[in-house]
C-alpha cells in the first residue's frame, strides 16, 4: 500500500506537470522557464527541479509509465496474440483521448509539443528509442526463439506506428482540429500488416 508521504509526492509531481502543460499550451514551450512553472504551481524552484531535472522532463512526465505499459502489454498478451494486436489499443486510446480532451490544453501536451518544439522532438525521439528497447526486451521474454535483431526491428516498426499516430494527433491539435477517421484506418492497416508479419517471423524461427 502506498504511504501518505508517497501519495503526497505523487500529487505534487502531478500538479507541477499539469501546471507546466497549461503554461506550454498558452505560452509555448520555449517561452516558459522553470521558474515560471514553480510560481504557477506555488512551489519553490528547487521543488520543481527535484521532480523534473530539466524543462523537457516536464513534457515527458509520463514517459516511464508509458514505456512500462508497452512492455507489460507485450509480455502479458494472450498466447497466439501478436504484439501488434496487443499494442493497437494504445493507438486507439490516443485517438479517442485526442477527440475528447480540451483542444487548448492538448497544445501543451506531448504530441503537440513534439511537433511544435524541436527541443521536445529531440528528446521525444529518445523516448521512442526507449519504447523500442522495452518492446524488444518483452519479446525476448515471450518469444525467446526470435532472433534478437529481428525482435529489435519488429519493435521499432511497432513504435513507428505509435509515433505516426502521435505526430498526426499533434499536427491536428496545432491546426485546431481533431484526428479524423483516416488516422484510425492507417493505424489499423499498419498494425494488421505487422500482425501478419510477426506470425510469419515466429513460424520461420520455429521452423528454420
Amino acid at each position: 500500500m502506498t504511504g501518505l508521504r508517497e501519495r503526497k509526492k505523487a500529487e505534487t509531481r502531478q500538479r507541477i506537470a499539469d501546471v507546466a502543460a497549461h503554461l506550454f499550451a498558452t505560452q509555448g514551450f520555449d517561452a516558459v522557464a522553470m521558474t515560471d512553472v514553480a510560481r504557477a504551481a506555488d512551489v519553490s524552484d528547487q521543488t520543481v527541479y527535484n521532480y523534473f531535472p530539466a524543462k523537457h522532463d516536464l513534457a515527458l512526465d509520463r514517459a516511464d509509465a508509458i514505456r512500462q505499459r508497452l512492455h507489460d502489454l507485450v509480455v502479458d498478451r494472450p498466447t497466439g496474440t501478436s504484439p501488434a494486436s496487443a499494442l493497437q489499443v494504445v493507438a486507439a486510446e490516443d485517438v479517442a483521448r485526442a477527440r475528447a480532451d480540451d483542444l487548448a490544453e492538448q497544445r501543451g501536451q506531448f504530441f503537440a509539443l513534439c511537433v511544435d518544439s524541436p527541443v521536445v522532438r529531440r528528446f521525444g525521439l529518445e523516448v521512442r528509442d526507449g519504447q523500442v528497447g522495452a518492446i524488444r526486451d518483452a519479446l525476448a521474454v515471450t518469444d525467446p526463439s526470435l532472433h534478437p535483431g529481428l525482435a529489435h526491428v519488429h519493435a521499432a516498426a511497432l513504435v513507428a506506428v505509435l509515433q505516426l499516430v502521435g505526430d498526426a494527433i499533434g499536427a491536428a491539435v496545432l491546426r485546431g482540429g481533431r484526428p479524423d477517421d483516416a488516422l484510425e484506418d492507417t493505424a489499423r492497416v499498419a498494425f494488421a500488416d505487422l500482425d501478419a508479419h510477426f506470425h510469419q517471423l515466429v513460424h520461420r524461427e520455429d521452423h528454420p
